[in-house]
């Protein structure tokens, strides 16, 4: 007789039960770092870190630039849970784990989240180094982690109606020109990877109202608002889309621009956690 198949329920409860006894920190801001990104984790205060690798059930990531820890840690007074190291759906993984960690950060007592990425420029406007505020994504990897049964305390039909909290819009804007950083705002377009978009799918993002493409952060959005988790979003433009430029698009080139932005985006991400935990509504 073959044994029961583990539901992601058990699955979720194995993790955090690993996750409290080896780590001794709480949170109340999660944080998911992008393609080279991840160095935001090494200067929080107060630093833990466990490697995914030794979490039951937890998605592994494979993709240079993301190193594969949860960091526990302090940006001042705030305790926060950064993700270095996100997995995609096009390295292999169904989609409901790609989601996985943010339904841990539920289970963690986390109510709020800043995703960030690395993101190709759409927009004719943008360009490599820019940070722009996601105000709302296009969701082309037609997978959804909340696709088969309910998993509690998630509803069948969310509402995606401000997915992005308005007032974390309002707030990064404001934060960024007081800090003197230059921001975009805009509509994130998301696909499956790991192929960057042709010339003429660039075309077409434009037409449909998308203004960055990235082959992330949707799965992580539609969880986080499954589960009543308030979503900021930041986009780091390290390239422009195929057809844009001359430039053949890579993924060195990704991080290398990332790698450049670092100061500003650490600066930026900083601040805006301190603001979002003091946020409310």
């Amino acid at each position: 007789m073959s044994a029961r198949p583990i539901s992601i329920e058990e699955q979720l409860q194995e993790s955090l039960a690993y996750i409290r006894q080896s780590i001794s920190r709480t949170a109340r801001v999660g944080l998911i770092l992008g393609s080279g990104l991840g160095d935001f984790a090494d200067t929080l205060s107060n630093r833990e870190r466990i490697s995914t690798a030794k979490i039951p059930h937890y998605p592994q990531s494979t993709v240079a630039g993301h190193a594969g820890y949860l960091v526990f840690g302090d940006v001042g007074d705030v305790p926060v849970l950064a993700v270095q190291g996100r997995t995609h759906f096009y390295e292999g993984h169904p989609i409901e784990k790609v989601a996985y960690v943010v339904r841990l950060m539920s289970l963690l007592g986390i109510s709020k989240l800043l995703v960030t990425n690395a993101a190709g420029g759409i927009n004719p406007r943008f360009r490599p180094g820019d940070l722009m505020i996601i105000v709302d994504h296009i969701n082309f990897l037609f997978r959804n982690p909340l696709t088969g049964p309910v998993v509690p305390p998630e509803s069948r039909f969310p509402d995606m109606h401000d997915d992005y909290h308005p007032p974390y819009i309002d707030l990064i804007e404001d934060t960024a020109w007081e800090l003197g950083i230059p921001i975009r705002k805009g509509v994130l377009f998301v696909s499956s990877g790991p192929t960057y978009e042709t010339a003429a799918e660039v075309r077409m993002i434009r037409r449909i109202g998308g203004d960055a493409a990235s082959m992330s952060t949707v799965p992580e959005v539609l969880v986080a608002r499954a589960r009543g988790i308030k979503v900021a979003g930041i986009s780091c433009i390290t390239n422009l889309a195929t057809g844009m430029s001359n430039k053949p698009l890579s993924h060195e080139e990704v991080t290398e621009i990332a790698n450049q932005v670092k100061s500003k985006f650490q600066k930026l991400v900083g601040e805006v956690i301190v603001r979002m935990d003091n946020v409310t509504e």
